[in-house]
């Protein structure tokens, strides 16, 4: 019903920024939650920001706040995800998501998701 597209991910220094794009497409409509999580190799999904379609209320994981500014265009379904003073730890594939509850912080919650970006963050 909903197809999301990330795009934006890349090899980056540590220091660096790079931002990333999620544009949904199908069935959707304003009132969405969207999210964005990460997933390194052998580790579990883990939630990174969300962001309240029909609102301004933003949401942060501790690791990324003050660094990571979530955003979205809701003319364009899109949502974005600004990542500054990127750390190697920050290294993961990053999925956008889309549900329709908030606060919305855990995976399970949300319906479609993304193919994922690789963001790779080199010392």
């Amino acid at each position: 019903q909903v197809q999301l597209v990330e795009s934006g991910g890349g090899l980056v220094q540590a220091g660096g920024s790079l931002r990333l794009s999620c544009a949904a497409s199908g069935r959707t409509f304003s009132s969405y939650t969207m999210g964005w999580f990460r997933q390194a190799p052998g580790k579990e999904r883990d939630f990174v920001a969300a962001i309240n379609w029909s609102g301004r209320n933003t949401y942060y994981a501790d690791s990324v706040k003050g660094r990571f500014t979530i955003s979205r265009d809701n003319a364009k379904n899109t949502v974005y995800l600004q990542m500054n003073s990127l750390k190697p730890e920050d290294t993961a594939v990053y999925y956008c998501a889309t549900g329709r509850t908030w606060p919305a912080v855990v995976a399970g919650t949300y319906d479609y998701w993304g193919q994922g970006t690789q963001v790779t963050v080199s010392s």
